[in-house]
């Protein structure tokens, strides 16, 4: 009987699979087909996007848009402080929220999980409520408009969610490794640095990726802590730049986004594996 029940079962799915790799393409071609849209905007000229009836593919494909973005000083001056942003936000979370996580792991004390449940509940708020306090306490430390204070921000806004997720991470290594090397007569830190920082790699290497797309992709704080344009990261910048009062290059904004996001993409394309590792190996114990 169970036998029988199973080969319907089989039966019935080879029936309905044709119908679900159908709903399952055409999901695709309904998330795919903005980012077509957006490649294909910035491969046709400005006067070919309003026509009517609009055209699916470009009447004329021209890359005079791309060529134009590359010879901008401005906005490889845009794409090098979206880098430097990133890259010191990426250094500044590891290393903090290592240490916090290894802290609320491996120590505990009065009012922990409180102040864990504190750094966590921040997250509840969206970024613009910090931007009042952040401002007046940057005017006051002189850090208005410098790189550094978009470091500080992006930390700011990856580092709860960070630190739960190294706390995580260490949570499931067991500490007969960190007692056995302490008597050898390695000092806590040493076990650290030789000993759960290898075994927590996955975990970094998620925190990196997190806290990088959070870094690359910021707007409200690179638009309101920064004035001066040479100082602008991506997002800010090019819709300061293509983005007119009375004009608007839509190709060139197009083609900025694409040049811009690639990154991204071939970032999370090849690091992907240690993003998904990161996140699931941390809730697992053995």
């Amino acid at each position: 009987m169970v036998l029988f029940q199973r080969a319907n079962q089989r039966a019935k799915f080879q029936r309905t699979k044709p119908l679900v790799y159908i709903l399952l393409a055409l999901i695709l071609v309904l998330f795919l087909f903005p980012v077509y849209w957006l490649v294909s905007v910035s491969l046709r000229t400005n006067g070919e996007l309003f026509q009517f009836p609009p055209r699916w593919f470009p009447a004329q494909w021209t890359f005079q848009s791309y060529r134009d973005i590359v010879l901008s000083k401005e906005f490889l001056m845009f794409y090098r402080n979206t880098a430097v942003v990133a890259a010191g936000s990426s250094l500044l979370t590891i290393l903090v929220s290592v240490l916090a996580g290894y802290g609320f792991s491996r120590f505990r004390f009065r009012g922990s999980h409180l102040l864990l449940v504190f750094f966590l509940s921040s997250q509840m708020f969206p970024a613009v409520t910090l931007l009042i306090g952040l401002y007046t306490l940057y005017s006051k430390l002189h850090l208005l408009n410098t790189l550094p204070a978009l470091i500080l921000a992006a930390t700011t806004t990856a580092l709860p969610f960070s630190i739960m997720m190294m706390k995580t991470f260490i949570d499931g290594i067991g500490g007969e490794l960190e007692e056995a090397a302490e008597v050898d007569g390695a000092t806590r830190l040493r076990a650290l640095v030789h000993i759960i920082l290898p075994l927590t790699k996955p975990g970094i290497m998620a925190v990196t990726i997190y806290t990088f797309l959070v870094a690359w992709d910021d707007f409200l704080f690179g638009m309101t802590l920064v004035r001066d344009l040479e100082m602008r990261t991506l997002s800010p910048g090019l819709s300061l730049t293509f983005l007119g009062e009375f004009n608007t290059d839509w190709s060139g904004a197009t083609a900025a986004a694409v040049t811009a996001t690639t990154p991204l993409v071939v970032l999370f394309l090849f690091l992907q594996r240690y993003m998904v590792e990161g996140l699931t190996a941390g809730g697992i114990k053995e």
